[in-house]
Formats: C-alpha cells, sequence, structure tokens
C-alpha cells in the first residue's frame, strides 16, 4: 500500500468519511489528494494528537501493527496543577472571546495568549482543561441544575477518535460543544454513532432540540466543575 491508501484505511476503519477526517485532524480539505510518499513534520504531529492510537510508524514505513497503545493522556501545557489543594491553573474564554476561539482554538499562538485561571477540582486532572464562561440563558430553567450567565465551567477535551468509536457517556456529563455555529453549552439526549449525529438539549425550554453532525464540531468538552460568583 502507498502511504496515501494507508491513511486512508486507518480513516476508514475510524468510520469517518474524508472531510471529517480533516476537521477533526484541522488539515486543509482535500489535503491528502496532494501527499506523495512523505508527509511533513507538522502534519504528522497533527494526526498523531488527533489519533493517538494510530501507530505513525506504520503509517510512514508499514512497520509495525495498524494501531499502538496509549499509555500517557496529552497535557495541555498550560494547564498547571498545584497538587496539594487541587488547584489548577486552567485557559480561560469568557463569552467575549466566544468567536476568536472558535478560528483560534488549533492555533498554538492563540491558545499561549488566553488568561488563565486558578480553579479549585476535586479532584486531579489529567487530560486537556478549558474552563468556558457560560453565556446566554439556553441552560437556565430555574433549577439548580441550570447554568447561569456568567458562571465558569471547567471542561476536559474528548480525544476526537472517541466520538466515531463508542457512544459518549451522555447520562453522566453535560457538554461544552466547539461547532461551526459557535460555542454550545448543553444536554446530548442521543449520539448515532454509525451516522455520526448527536441531539443537543436547552435545559430552557424556549429552545427546541436540535441533531447536529459532528464533522461540524470542531472540539467536544465534558463539563467537570462548576465555579459561581456570589450572587447578592
Amino acid at each position: 500500500m502507498t502511504l496515501k491508501e494507508r491513511i486512508f484505511l486507518l480513516i476508514k476503519k475510524e468510520g469517518l468519511n474524508p472531510n471529517q477526517f480533516y476537521i477533526k485532524s484541522g488539515l486543509g480539505n482535500g489535503y491528502l489528494d496532494k501527499v506523495g510518499a512523505v508527509l511533513r513534520k507538522p502534519t504528522l504531529k497533527k494526526i498523531e494528537e488527533t489519533f493517538p492510537h494510530w501507530n505513525i510508524d506504520w503509517i510512514i514505513q508499514e512497520e509495525g501493527e495498524m494501531y499502538r497503545e496509549v499509555k500517557k493522556v496529552r497535557e495541555m501545557p498550560n494547564a498547571v496543577l498545584m497538587a496539594a489543594n487541587h488547584v489548577m491553573y486552567v485557559p480561560f474564554v469568557n463569552q467575549y472571546a466566544y468567536a476568536g476561539y472558535t478560528s483560534g482554538y488549533a492555533d498554538n499562538t492563540y491558545m499561549d495568549s488566553l488568561p488563565t485561571i486558578p480553579f479549585i477540582a476535586d479532584h486531579e486532572g489529567r487530560g486537556n482543561y478549558i474552563v468556558f464562561e457560560v453565556k446566554g440563558d439556553s441552560m437556565n430553567d430555574g433549577t439548580e441544575d441550570s447554568y447561569l450567565e456568567g458562571d465558569k465551567l471547567l471542561c476536559r477535551e474528548i480525544a476526537p477518535h472517541l466520538w466515531a468509536d463508542s457512544k459518549l457517556h451522555i447520562r453522566k456529563w453535560d457538554f461544552v460543544i466547539v461547532h461551526t455555529d459557535g460555542i454550545l453549552i448543553k444536554q446530548i439526549l442521543d449520539h448515532d454513532v454509525e451516522n455520526h449525529t448527536i441531539t443537543i438539549h436547552s435545559l430552557n425550554d424556549m429552545y427546541p432540540d436540535r441533531k447536529i453532525d459532528l464533522c461540524d464540531v470542531r472540539q467536544l468538552f465534558n463539563v467537570i466543575e462548576l465555579q459561581r460568583a456570589k450572587r447578592r
């Protein structure tokens, strides 16, 4: 098999089409059609970060097995954990930065420019964490489950390959969805693995349920902790 054929085989086994692969990996649309026998290091890095279970040696030279064991979860370098008190210093996206984040999330320079804030967690954090500030009232139904505008949500990223491989734990978590339409804070009622769609739900019944294609999703996060300022 050629290099291109090996990559397209892996994409097919993920249950993705090429367009979904380009979106999840951050590569330009149609990029692989122009690839010869060699991949540049930045391209390999994007593939490895998006699909850490793919064996890069197999992709490049067809050496070893197609997949490799993932032994360590990649951690965001500017999310710093102070273990004694479980205080994490995490990149912060306030509601005014939503538009900038949706266009700059894959840019290391942009990510490094985000402010960081301390967040007290009830566990030792592992993975990629970001704090998003709640915007709007779509998740406010007046109950204790509501998210209020201005709440800060500590969120852990879900690796993109998990969206295709298995069902999300929709009963356990609420989600922050970085979508082509913007940043959405929702519950997920259904995850159709075969058709690559999720049905999202707002607590506020003024906002109807909506089905979205995962190829339009840039990132997906579990909501881990909530921080709320005191209100008079």
